[in-house]
């Protein structure tokens, strides 16, 4: 159980960017290069299988967070002191 909760399982902003348009590109190339086969050979079945390996390409290398998607991790800010505590604080010391 210890290994399944270490997986990472988080993509920074900049990887998400960067996955979005490698499955665009992904599948584009293999819409175009399927649409011109298929014309070829005048065989619809064939573009459909080809953008259908592009798919499923496009996922394999963009669903899961591979290490180049965790390349800039954010640096967030500690968290400040909400208003609500810091009002029933001075609600005591009165």
């Amino acid at each position: 159980m210890d290994f399944i909760n270490s997986i990472p399982t988080h993509m920074d902003y900049d990887g998400q960017k960067r996955a979005e348009n490698l499955s665009r590109l992904i599948i584009t190339l293999f819409g175009v290069v399927g649409l011109v086969w298929g014309y070829i050979i005048q065989q619809f079945s064939q573009t459909v299988y080809i953008l259908g390996a592009g798919f499923v390409l496009a996922c394999l290398l963009t669903v899961p967070p591979w290490p180049m998607y965790r390349r800039k991790p954010l640096q967030w800010q500690k968290q400040k002191e909400s208003e609500s505590t810091t009002h029933s604080k001075s609600k005591k010391k009165k």
